[in-house]
């Protein structure tokens, strides 16, 4: 299967991650158009588009799409990023995948993510939303992008990265509500901020309240919102 295309544009690009995890073809369109969305009818599998909350969704749903999500991009620099004072006991360290407490991270992960768009989406099986997020999580590991969270000595969640972006975390069902993951952040942010980056940024689920404010609680900026929407081809 090949990237659906018209002419020199690519309409369609293939997202291997999704296709592994949902056993079937899947692919993120690059543009939000008529002729984007004609091409891609005829690319069986599970697609994603990501499209402005504001734009006419005419098109999408006369082509079968269905919302699923909607992201908003938060950034923070130094200067913006609020200080949180250290809390005893609480210490973030570099995991890899052959690191004691992977397979604790793992576990974490399992199951954490009700709020993201492949659990979001009903034509989607919940195994393979888990699963999309574990395999996610272990090619972090595998690459040396995470962090293990830990509260005196205890793993009690992760945050993964990408270059300066927060892109995967989680917390311990049993640590939440603490105020832990505020520290833990903040920790987060400033190493990435040591190691050079100017701005340190993620995405979010607008439906995920506790992350929303916790990012605010830090003084992190909300911009560019997306909505995400599904469909399958078959």
């Amino acid at each position: 299967m090949t990237d659906a295309a018209a002419g020199s544009t690519v309409y369609c690009k293939a997202a291997p991650y999704d296709a592994a995890a949902f056993a079937m073809p899947a692919w993120e369109l690059t543009e939000y158009s008529a002729a984007a969305l004609a091409a891609a009818d005829g690319q069986p599998g599970l697609q994603t588009i990501k499209v402005d909350p504001l734009a006419d969704k005419a098109l999408l749903q006369r082509h079968g799409f269905h919302y699923c999500d909607t992201l908003l991009a938060t950034r923070a620099t130094r200067a913006r990023l609020r200080d949180v004072p250290p809390r005893a006991g609480l210490a973030i360290a570099r995991i890899g995948a052959d690191h004691p407490d992977a397979q604790a991270a793992l576990a974490v992960c399992h199951g954490a993510f009700a709020h993201g768009r492949f659990h979001r989406d009903f034509l989607l099986e919940r195994a393979g939303a888990d699963r999309r997020y574990d395999d996610w999580l272990r090619q972090l590991l595998a690459a040396g992008n995470a962090w293990g969270l830990y509260a005196d000595g205890v793993l009690s969640g992760f945050i993964a990265v990408s270059g300066a972006s927060l892109v995967l975390h989680a917390v311990a069902p049993e640590c939440r509500g603490k105020g832990l993951a505020k520290h833990w952040w903040h920790l987060a942010a400033m190493a990435l901020f040591d190691a050079g980056h100017a701005e340190v940024t993620s995405s979010i689920s607008a439906a995920n309240v506790a992350v929303l404010n916790l990012y605010a609680s830090l003084g992190f900026a909300f911009d560019a919102p997306q909505d995400v929407y599904h469909r399958i081809v078959t």
